[in-house]
């Protein structure tokens, strides 16, 4: 039994949660300027309750998009569990429609401006490496959650 199994094993039993739940998988959270681990712990800390993820992604990887109520382990750069949490909402939206309030529950930038010019350039990059361009309405994936277990 793996280190992340024994976890998902003691988050039920310490939540009391039907032995038979499965856990949709681990995340673990990277972004420009951000070391992994401090986005693990803006999520332990609660300052984290959404991240945004580029549809082409799931489109291109033949993925489901993410459903309300999956449960994830988030796992630190050393791939150690630390804590888990359930997905509140998922809704696709396009790039240029997002605002504040949805941008600053990821809890990483000041402004506005800071996050349109971040997002945009991670999803340049992750478009030169997957196959797609960057546009003004590119579809995100817009997912909120709780932390449920740590």
């Amino acid at each position: 039994m793996t280190e992340l199994d024994e976890y998902w094993e003691r988050f039920l039993k310490d939540s009391g949660r039907d032995s038979d739940e499965r856990c949709a998988g681990d995340l673990n959270f990277e972004a420009k300027g951000f070391v992994g681990d401090e986005l693990v712990s803006l999520v332990v800390s609660g300052k984290k309750t959404a991240f945004f993820s580029s549809y082409a992604t799931f489109a291109i990887d033949g993925e489901p998009l993410p459903v309300s109520g999956e449960l994830y382990i988030v796992v630190d750069r050393a791939n150690n569990p630390r804590c888990v949490i359930e997905l509140q909402s998922v809704e696709v939206i396009p790039f240029n429609e997002i605002t504040w309030e949805m941008a600053k529950q990821e809890g990483e930038d000041e402004n506005m401006t800071d996050w349109r010019n971040k997002e945009q350039e991670y999803l340049e990059e992750e478009g030169a490496v997957l196959g797609f361009s960057f546009t003004p309405d590119i579809k995100l994936v817009f997912q909120t959650f709780r932390v449920v277990y740590k």
